[in-house]
């Protein structure tokens, strides 16, 4: 809390001494700023210097009578709050909602707020809550019960000034329920993970590790390239910006675009995945087309050292893809619903289980906002920022004792 001393400005002059100030001479000489018990910025003005320090100094220790409320409210529990919030309101509710309110806020309401300073609570304190519910199977009518009322408690709270902002006003829960739909329907496993990687053939390894260990899509790693323009070894950078797509009707055949969404962005190239990029670029090695390349908005033709390719030195269209993918899926035992796409949700899953910030997922993902990850990933919930390289140690940890795939299993 400054002290401010209205008699002088606090530039000096060329003589280095202070510059008398408009109201110099005029008025009491020292400002005390300090915060009141609501939060709001007030200032007190003093003669005597020695007066405005003790002043200050109370405010400091909270035992000033002008924010000696902030202290408390601190202190609130959401407990405390919603009880006073209940008996101030009751007297005006019908029978069934007198007896339902009390019930949910005792059951599912307490139980998870009810210690917790209510200043303290926080978004991600609501999205972990709503998480926990989905994943108990909580119907979403009771879900959406249950929230609508933990608003209307942190409302009241924003209007009594006992907290500056409610919480819950950065949830948009029909987005999050309609996004159960979009939320991953299998998600493998580390050891699913390796075991395809070791029926897939050399040629397609990396494309995998691309998947699992950086969230790449599928198009997005058809159309990686040798060169810095997609890797940056040194740096460490992993350079998403375009896709490999087939089009006979438009571009004759295949062309480069931007990623989905335009997603395209710079992420941490993880080191065991940089590893095996470049065993793959040293062992099977690219193949140079020309190709359009619409990425800048404009069409252009230019040679594309293309990663991968069939066995035969061809671009891989989708429906070649998912031939291949078909019985590397069912040689790993996965089901059915396991796609290339499972391996992102496989990347994107392990960051938040390992405790990533969403921020940091969305960032990695490259989505176009937040709500999108959370809406998708809303069982994950993080609690710490994301460590590089964390996918690709992970797995190579697991692989660890395990062996080589065979030379006879380096076919397509």
């Amino acid at each position: 809390m400054p002290i401010d001393d209205l008699w002088y400005l606090t530039r000096r002059g060329p003589d280095k001494k202070r510059l008398p100030s408009k109201r110099h001479g005029r008025g009491k000489r020292w400002r005390v700023r300090y915060a009141d018990a609501a939060g709001e910025p007030r200032e007190r003005l003093f003669e005597r210097k020695v007066d405005a320090d003790a002043f200050d100094l109370e405010c400091r220790s909270g035992v000033a009578a002008e924010v000696k409320a902030t202290r408390e409210l601190d202190r609130l529990t959401f407990a405390e709050y919603a009880q006073r919030w209940r008996e101030s309101r009751e007297s005006g509710w019908a029978t069934e909602t007198r007896q339902r309110i009390p019930q949910n806020l005792r059951k599912h309401l307490l139980p998870v707020f009810g210690e917790k300073a209510i200043r303290s609570i926080n978004l991600t304190d609501v999205l972990a809550w709503l998480g926990r519910l989905l994943d108990n199977g909580v119907p979403k009518s009771s879900v959406s019960l249950y929230f609508g009322l933990f608003k209307t408690i942190m409302n009241a709270a924003v209007v009594d000034k006992v907290i500056p902002d409610n919480p819950c006003n950065g949830v948009k829960l029909a987005q999050i329920l309609r996004g159960l739909s979009r939320a991953p329907k299998w998600v493998p496993t580390s050891d699913q993970v390796l075991r395809l990687v070791e029926v897939v053939p050399r040629r397609f390894r990396a494309a995998i590790w691309l998947g699992a260990g950086e969230g790449l899509r599928l198009g997005e790693v058809l159309g990686m390239e040798a060169g810095p323009r997609c890797a940056d070894y040194d740096r460490g950078e992993l350079h998403v910006r375009q896709q490999l797509r087939h089009s006979p009707q438009y571009y004759g055949g295949f062309y480069l675009s931007t990623p989905k969404s335009g997603s395209t962005g710079t992420v941490d190239l993880d080191a065991v995945v940089a590893e095996e990029l470049a065993a793959h670029l040293a062992e099977v090695g690219p193949v140079e087309f020309e190709l359009p390349d619409i990425t800048t908005g404009e069409r252009l033709t230019r040679s594309v050292a293309v990663l991968f390719t069939s066995s035969r030195g061809k671009l891989l269209t989708d429906t070649y893809w998912s031939e291949l993918w078909a019985g590397w899926r069912e040689a790993a035992g996965w089901p059915k619903e396991g796609t290339f796409h499972s391996l992102r949700h496989f990347f994107a899953t392990t960051l938040m289980s390992n405790g990533v910030e969403p921020q940091e997922v969305q960032k990695a993902l490259r989505h176009a906002n937040l709500r999108i990850t959370l809406e998708t990933y809303v069982h994950w919930m993080p609690k710490k920022d994301r460590p590089r390289g964390l996918v690709g140690g992970l797995l190579r940890n697991a692989d660890s004792t395990r062996r080589e795939p065979r030379a006879d299993q380096d076919r397509s």
